[in-house]
């Protein structure tokens, strides 16, 4: 049996040389690759190319053979309960849309090993930046990630309402992603942001007729109706929207340790609207971009944007993250709003006075 397997190895090896891997295009965007090709550009799954690890499967880096483009393979767990679906789910969700905001999926594999095992796999273009969670990890007081500048933020928050704007409204059935958190935005060499991990993902008309069985997602970033079991909606995603813009603001996750006794990060937020909202964000944050303070017309100016735009990002994110449905914002509104509080923040002149808009907003200050 090893000398079998050998020999199928130095085949397979051998015709790959004789026919090197083509990068899937537009034209053709899903070629079927196989268990050795992945293999070969992921050095055998190497540990050194391990990317991240998620519930049902790992991601590992790679290159392809003929020109080298960097991939992210993910493999999944087959012994895992629930992956199989997790993989058909996200080549459902992802064999029609398209968004530059969504991670592209350039092909898939469905193959066996080498052991005779069944074998799962898709590939993803790579993101050499990384997840938004190892920007923004931290430890106690201490930052573990990279520092995340107040411009940036504000683009990544930008890209991925409007990834989810797509999702919501502009396809041709509604898509609820269900598990968007920082380890499932993927940052590209410009630092535009990708949601990716579509292995929970639903058609609404699929999922609206029946109530939640079981609980699928990542605790702190579940909507409260969906753990009660009420009936899917693009509501759920627009919770852990806000609570994704509350962790980029405070550097806090929902699951930190001093969110207890009925504290949460949504009412640690709310509690700091509209005095003390300096007091919660993360310092690294109010470090300005020079491409910002550069030619406008003084530092002073720059400064109160900034302030006047966290307090405004910090309310939303307030109404987004609320227990009640009814009190948040739909996605085609928050990026609308976001948008404009990015141009505010630039100094671009807008028909919407942002004090105007504080004032819409002042129902979600605590007291």
């Amino acid at each position: 049996m090893l000398v079998s397997c050998i020999i199928a190895t130095l085949y397979w090896a051998r015709k790959l040389r004789r026919k090197p891997v083509d990068v899937p295009s537009a034209e053709d965007p899903f070629i079927t690759m196989s268990y050795v090709e992945l293999f070969k550009a992921t050095d055998g799954f190497s540990s050194a190319n391990l990317v991240g690890t998620g519930s049902f499967g790992t991601v590992y880096k790679g290159a392809l053979d003929r020109h080298g483009t960097m991939v992210a393979v993910k493999v999944f767990n087959l012994q895992q309960q629930g992956a199989l679906r997790s993989f058909m789910a996200e080549c459902e969700a992802l064999k029609n849309i398209r968004h530059r905001n969504l991670v592209k999926i350039l092909t898939c594999c469905v193959s066996i090993d080498f052991k005779g095992n069944d074998f799962k796999a898709l590939v993803y273009e790579y993101m050499p930046n990384e997840s938004l969670d190892k920007w923004l990890r931290r430890d106690g007081d201490e930052q573990l990630g990279r520092n995340l500048k107040f411009t940036q933020m504000l683009n990544i928050a930008i890209d991925v309402a409007s990834a989810l704007d797509y999702l919501h409204n502009q396809c041709q059935m509604p898509i609820i992603h269900r598990d968007l958190k920082p380890s499932n935005i993927l940052l590209d060499d410009d630092m535009i942001a990708r949601v990716g991990d579509f292995g929970l993902a639903r058609f609404l008309p699929e999922v609206a007729q029946t109530r939640s069985v079981g609980i699928k997602g990542s605790v702190g970033y579940i909507a409260p109706e969906y753990v009660m079991g009420s009936k899917a909606s693009t509501q759920e995603d627009v919770y852990s929207y806000g609570i994704l813009l509350l962790e980029m603001i405070t550097g806090k996750g929902p699951t930190d340790g001093m969110f207890k006794d009925n504290l949460s990060l949504h009412h640690f937020a709310k509690l700091a609207l509209p005095e003390r909202v300096m007091d919660i964000v993360v310092p690294q944050l109010l470090i300005e971009d020079s491409e910002v303070t550069k030619g406008n017309e003084n530092h002073i100016n720059t400064r109160n944007r900034m302030y006047e735009c966290l307090i405004l990002i910090v309310r939303i994110s307030v109404l987004c993250s609320s227990e009640s449905p009814r009190e948040r914002m739909c996605m085609k509104d928050m990026t609308s709003e976001m948008h404009a509080i990015k141009n505010q923040y630039l100094g671009v002149r807008i028909h919407r006075d942002i004090q105007v808009r504080s004032q819409m907003l002042d129902g979600v200050d605590a007291g």
